[in-house]
């Protein structure tokens, strides 16, 4: 089992190296400089909207779903045809509320416009969650991984046509970069849906009304959570847009420029819980220890979100000068608060992908709206008199708040084994990487050069204290033992 989550999620990481911050850092990074941070916002603080929303489009299914297929393999066969049949309903629902909502608050034209497109993209990456689900609760994981960046990488070559293939001589507008979204959502929709029917033997569509209350009732409270965290991590964009009249829009670009960066090492940490949520479902069904597992992924994800973080935030300014040409110094100020956020976020992760496995599904949703009310409450506070700094506090207040209450509810459920050593080593890597920093950044090179000097003295120093032994991972994955 350790080979196999070692191996799995090697792969899984490589190929997202390998196309997400091209998508990230090259095209989405170009698009954002090239519309500015005025219609960028006003694109984001859409996009951010119609998340809110989500719950309609899935009601807690991905998450039932992929524990639930972990489990029990077999009921692939059965659900699938019942399942896509809601899910259809579920989109049509969707769209109204999103609609009647987004004129409510007055949105115009075109805003609505946007929300409608946009809503149409949400539906699609949905769908696309959910038949993945599938894909990794039967732990086809390599099928998992191109999947999960195929979108990205098709997504990649329309936007790179657009910008630089010369087809057009207009200057490229958030229009064609939510177009180019779409197209590559439906075409990875498609292909996903063929692999998926091939292993559930799906032959037509049948919805059942006793089935979907069932569903309804057993997804209900993964529904739940998906509201509740979807609120407090998408709704500063919203919040900023419309609590800020005068340059609401200014700030929600300011501040999605700043969340760039963040986003992106998301994506990155977030495939920790693909593979973890199937795996902790089928040790807890099976009545195995995942003491292992929960230790292997918190260390590694910690280790790398320590040197992120910390890194980031003492070349926040380089970083954000090398990516955008206008509004630097505000873009920095947040973004330095925003990636600290990136370690409880990663803690997130880990325990709060094996309180969903483990079904703790009460105390996550006590917890998140316990976030969402904690991260609205700032923002309405902070927001008129810092502006997108103010949302930067509240996002980071929010996430170490929620992490800790997941590491105390782990805790107490699980009853691991305290090992001092080990919750020792945790302070000292993280002075040490801080020392690391003042020290790169004393050297007489260049920022690059300092911060690669960074970032290999820090990983020096966790196999030093034993936080990351290449060695010892390299032999677990060449072995044949589980």
């Amino acid at each position: 089992m350790r080979r196999k989550f070692l191996t799995n999620l090697g792969l899984l990481l490589f190929l997202n190296f390998l196309v997400k911050p091209f998508w990230i850092l090259g095209i989405d990074r170009t698009v954002q400089n090239i519309t500015g941070p005025d219609q960028y916002g006003f694109y984001a603080s859409l996009l951010n909207f119609t998340f809110l929303f989500n719950i309609l489009l899935d009601f807690g299914i991905t998450s039932f779903n992929n524990r639930n297929i972990a489990q029990n393999s077999h009921l692939l066969n059965k659900h699938f045809s019942g399942i896509i049949s809601f899910k259809l309903i579920l989109g049509v629902l969707y769209f109204i509320v999103t609609l009647i909502v987004g004129l409510i608050i007055g949105y115009k034209s075109r805003q609505m416009e946007f929300i409608a497109i946009l809503g149409f993209n949400q539906f699609l990456t949905s769908f696309i969650l959910y038949l993945r689900s599938n894909i990794s609760g039967i732990m086809h994981f390599k099928t998992d991984s191109v999947i999960s960046v195929l979108d990205r990488l098709l997504m990649i070559l329309i936007c790179s046509v657009l910008l630089w293939g010369g087809v057009t001589h207009q200057t490229f507008r958030i229009e064609w970069f939510v177009y180019a979204q779409t197209a590559a959502y439906l075409l990875t929709a498609i292909l996903a849906f063929i692999i998926v029917v091939r292993k559930a033997g799906f032959k037509k569509l049948h919805f059942s009304l006793p089935f979907a209350r069932m569903i309804i009732k057993q997804s209900f409270p993964f529904a739940i959570l998906v509201l509740l965290m979807t609120s407090y991590n998408r709704i500063d964009s919203v919040m900023l847009e419309r609590l800020l009249p005068d340059n609401g829009k200014m700030q929600a670009g300011i501040y999605a420029s700043a969340y760039r960066l963040l986003d992106s090492v998301n994506m990155i940490a977030y495939l920790f819980s693909v593979i973890l949520l199937p795996m902790f479902a089928k040790l807890i069904k099976d009545r195995l220890s995942v003491e292992w597992l929960v230790k292997l992924s918190f260390t590694l994800l910690f280790t790398a979100s320590i040197i992120v973080s910390v890194g980031s935030f003492f070349f926040g300014y380089e970083l954000m000068d090398l990516l955008y040409v206008s509004h630097v110094e505000e873009s920095t100020a947040i973004f330095k608060l925003l990636i600290i956020g990136f370690v409880p976020i990663a803690t997130t992760y880990i325990f709060g992908t094996l309180l969903t496995a483990n079904g703790n599904l009460k105390a996550l949703n006590i917890m998140a709206f316990s976030g969402m009310i904690i991260n609205i409450g700032l923002n309405f506070l902070l927001i008129p008199g810092f502006l997108a700094l103010g949302s930067a506090y509240a996002s980071l207040v929010t996430q170490f708040v929620t992490a800790i209450i997941q590491i105390i509810l782990v805790q107490r459920l699980f009853k691991f084994h305290v090992n001092s050593r080990f919750l020792f080593t945790l302070p000292v890597f993280v002075v040490g990487v801080i020392l690391i920093n003042i020290g790169a950044k004393s050297m007489n090179f260049t920022w690059q050069t300092q911060f690669i000097a960074m970032v290999i003295m820090s990983f020096l120093l966790a196999t030093v204290l034993k936080l990351f032994n290449i060695k010892s991972l390299i032999n677990l994955i060449r072995s044949n033992t589980p």
